[in-house]
């Protein structure tokens, strides 16, 4: 079996890593990441400037390809031009935070994995619920002491069951699992997206140089009890699993604006 390792927070990211070293007991794994993080950069792709490939060590006595740009980049850059032959499959992650609710259409991590399912290829996004370093007003959880070789091995175990399947469509999924500090997990489940986003604000701070800037703040909303997503699983130590689409049309409500009868003249 042939995998595609990538990521949003780095080539060198412990997550990365962590997920390439458990996906190897499978097969070949190729590592293909961003030089640098690109957390929260979507869907973006490069087109006005050129894309920098270069080949890196891992540290561990593998190698990898870092490329200079978003995490779909990659992705084109993998299939297109740096593997001799399609993977069959491609993983993203193990992402730093926890890709659940609003912040799914945000997640470079989430994106990548989209970006194979474009290209009709099974994908799996992955990400551990840690707190985020970008808040500034929340406390940091170091990289090191989190998981991130027990949610690889859980992904391991998913990719192992999602295969087996023989889908006669690709599956794209998404897929985040709970602070493993606390204890394992409870099990699975399989929930919808939520539609719930961060509570936004922002913290204004004085450049010493002169004039303001300002930093994102806030707090992931949580869910009202009884509530079956994504966020309200993580938050009771599931593994979640949410089967993704990148169709955005409205199918139900096609026929209603259809009946608006929309006219040029």
């Amino acid at each position: 079996m042939r995998t595609l390792v990538t990521n949003d927070d780095g080539i060198m990211a412990p997550g990365l890593l962590a997920l390439r070293r458990a996906l190897m007991e499978l097969g070949d794994v190729t590592v293909v990441a961003p030089t640098a993080p690109q957390s929260a950069v979507g869907h973006t792709i490069t087109l006005s400037d050129p894309v920098r490939v270069h080949r890196v060590s891992l540290g561990d006595g593998g190698v990898g390809w870092a490329v200079e740009g978003s995490p779909a980049d990659c992705v084109k850059m993998a299939l297109y031009e740096l593997m001799p032959e399609r993977p069959d499959l491609v993983a993203s992650g193990v992402n730093l935070g926890a890709n659940v609710g609003i912040n799914v259409l945000y997640s470079g991590t989430v994106a990548a994995a989209i970006e194979a399912a474009f290209i009709g290829l099974p994908a799996m996004s992955v990400s551990i619920d840690a707190t985020l370093r970008s808040s500034p007003l929340r406390s940091t959880r170091p990289a090191e002491t989190v998981d991130f070789d027990g949610a690889a091995r859980i992904t391991r175990r998913l990719i192992d069951q999602t295969i087996a399947r023989n889908l006669s469509q690709p599956a794209l999924l998404n897929v985040n699992v709970p602070d493993l500090s606390k204890g394992p997990p409870r099990s699975v489940k399989v929930v919808p997206q939520s539609l719930k986003g961060w509570r936004k604000s922002w913290e204004r701070r004085n450049h010493p140089r002169g004039g303001a800037y300002y930093w994102m703040v806030g707090e992931m909303r949580t869910e009202e009890e009884g509530a079956e997503t994504d966020i309200a699983a993580l938050a009771d130590r599931y593994v979640t699993v949410t089967p993704l689409q990148f169709d955005l049309t409205d199918h139900g409500r096609l026929d209603d604006v259809r009946r608006w009868d929309l006219r040029l003249e």
